[in-house]
């Protein structure tokens, strides 16, 4: 190979060994939605066979030398009949199998294990419930259903693992969610799809899969001390929220424990489930989500809490099934539960609110 460029072969080298036109299936998943897909380009390969045949036995068959004069040929309704209805059956398959592929990619199982994910120019932000942070890596058990819950902090990304045949949109102000369920360990890439400003193609990372045994290991080498509902906690009181929310009989803001999930009614008369999306629009813009029975004097906290600040408090809330616990934040704070704050000492100036980002 003398003729050829050191760096040209070491180019074509490396593109040999690691070009596939498919990752591997690393996902419960990824078979699923390669059946698919192969499926789909037999129907097409088969079609375009059958269009080229007909194309060049009609060319042979009815050129001008055979059939110097034009000849008309009367319709046949069940040669139309037939290459109607056989199309129409295929694509009807195609869509069917694709709908169901679709709605249960998009449908986490309910023992799902819930990890957040902040895309942000230009990295990848994981938050896990016990408190472990990672960037640009995603640390995840085989066996296991994993629900990603993904938002974005500036302009719209798109999360990507080609191996686990998943890519969901991160869209600024409102979550999505993803899920799948890893069988093979190993080191997948993580990307982002969707042209996001300059160092786009710099927004990759790694997906690292762990046995389950391995996994238990890394979360408890990698906490960093509180989980993510304990997070939101100290918020939840450093904001003051329990000087509302304190399932007291006179409180002035409404009860918040076990309201994740369950049927509120608005003061408008709505009835709506107080999933993540609600209770993060609840803390953000709750001018437009008061609960039936109570006065709109939340103030809103946009700008002043971080994404990551938003999925704490969330996480807390989410925790949140006995006023035994409420209570106990409720004693983290110094305001009294009617939000009355104590005259300054003489001379002392009152302590301005700054904008909380954790």
């Amino acid at each position: 190979m003398d003729h050829i460029s050191p760096v040209l072969w070491q180019f074509l080298d490396k593109w040999l060994t690691h070009f596939s036109l498919f990752p591997p299936e690393a996902s419960k998943i990824a078979p699923e939605s390669d059946a698919l897909y192969f499926f789909m380009v037999l129907v097409s390969l088969v079609g375009l066979t059958i269009v080229v045949l007909l194309v060049v036995a009609f060319s042979i068959l009815y050129n001008k030398k055979r059939h110097p004069r034009a000849v008309q040929i009367e319709g046949s309704t069940l040669l139309e009949a037939t290459w109607t209805i056989i199309p129409l059956g295929l694509f009807l398959i195609m869509f069917v199998w694709g709908a169901l592929l679709y709605f249960r990619i998009y449908t986490p199982p309910a023992n799902a294990m819930n990890i957040y994910v902040v895309g942000k120019q230009w990295m990848w932000k994981i938050e896990h419930p016990g408190g472990q942070h990672e960037i640009n890596m995603l640390h995840v058990p085989t066996g296991q259903a994993i629900q990603l819950t993904i938002i974005s902090q500036d302009v719209f990304h798109s999360f990507s693992i080609p191996a686990f045949r998943v890519k969901r949109e991160a869209i600024p102000g409102r979550y999505t969610t993803v899920w799948f369920e890893a069988t093979t360990p190993g080191t997948y890439r993580l990307f982002c799809t969707q042209y996001c400003g300059t160092n786009h193609s710099q927004m990759i990372g790694d997906v690292i899969v762990m046995t389950p045994e391995d996994f238990k290991k890394w979360l408890e080498s990698s906490t960093s001390g509180n989980s993510l509902a304990q997070d939101g906690e100290r918020l939840f009181a450093s904001l003051s929220c329990n000087a509302c929310h304190n399932a007291q009989p006179d409180a002035r803001g409404p009860s918040l424990v076990g309201v994740y999930d369950a049927q509120l009614t608005l003061a408008t008369g709505e009835t709506v489930t107080a999933d993540d999306a609600y209770l993060r629009q609840a803390i953000l813009d709750p001018a437009q989500h008061i609960t039936q029975g109570y006065t709109p004097i939340m103030p809103t906290y946009q700008g002043q809490i971080s994404e990551d600040g938003v999925i704490a408090l969330v996480e807390y809330i989410k925790n949140l099934h006995t006023d035994y616990r409420l209570q106990e934040t409720l004693n983290t704070t110094e305001l009294p539960p009617n939000n009355e704050k104590k005259a300054p000492a003489p001379g002392q100036q009152p302590a301005a609110q700054k904008e909380v980002k954790p």
